[in-house]
């Protein structure tokens, strides 16, 4: 063998290697992708029951109810709705009005079977770096104060 042979035999057994990796990366990680989709996307897109997905959007006004530990409730994006159903303890920052983000699949009924809740914080929250940058640059407007939150419904 030349050593411009040996070179490229080195180089293609490399390649070799890079590629298997990659794709053992990409079949291990094709199970962990979950999607995020608001409730008009999941309508528009048709989203099959039983696909895991994550669903954001507001909590509706006067929908949480709750048995026991078993909590129904409505997310919305302002033009379509989607009931969801979570079994388990909600997060201290669960409120109507709020913004959530949920992980689950779409039932056959088409409703929502939530196996994790996330809540989201206020819309007003800014980090501090981004604030410092704004005073830099004087453009810094302090947010508005918002109204408190409603209460979390006990059961």
């Amino acid at each position: 063998m030349t050593r411009k042979q040996k070179r490229f035999a080195i180089i293609a057994g490399i390649g070799a290697v890079l590629v298997l990796a990659a794709t053992l990366i990409f079949i291990a990680l094709r199970d962990q992708i979950v999607f995020f989709y608001s409730p008009s996307e999941v309508k528009e897109r048709a989203v099959a029951a039983g696909t895991p997905i994550r669903l954001g959007g507001l909590v509706k006004d006067g929908s949480w109810t709750c048995k026991g530990d078993e909590w129904d409730f409505v997310v919305t994006d302002g033009a379509t709705e989607m009931a969801a159903h979570y079994v388990g303890l909600l997060p201290d920052l669960f409120r109507e009005g709020q913004g959530v983000v949920i992980e689950g699949a779409v039932t056959p009924q088409g409703t929502f079977a939530a196996t994790n809740v996330l809540a989201k914080h206020d819309e007003n929250y800014m980090p501090r770096e981004v604030v410092d940058e704004l005073k830099k640059r004087g453009e810094w407007q302090k947010p508005e104060a918002t109204s408190i939150s409603k209460p979390k419904p006990t059961c």
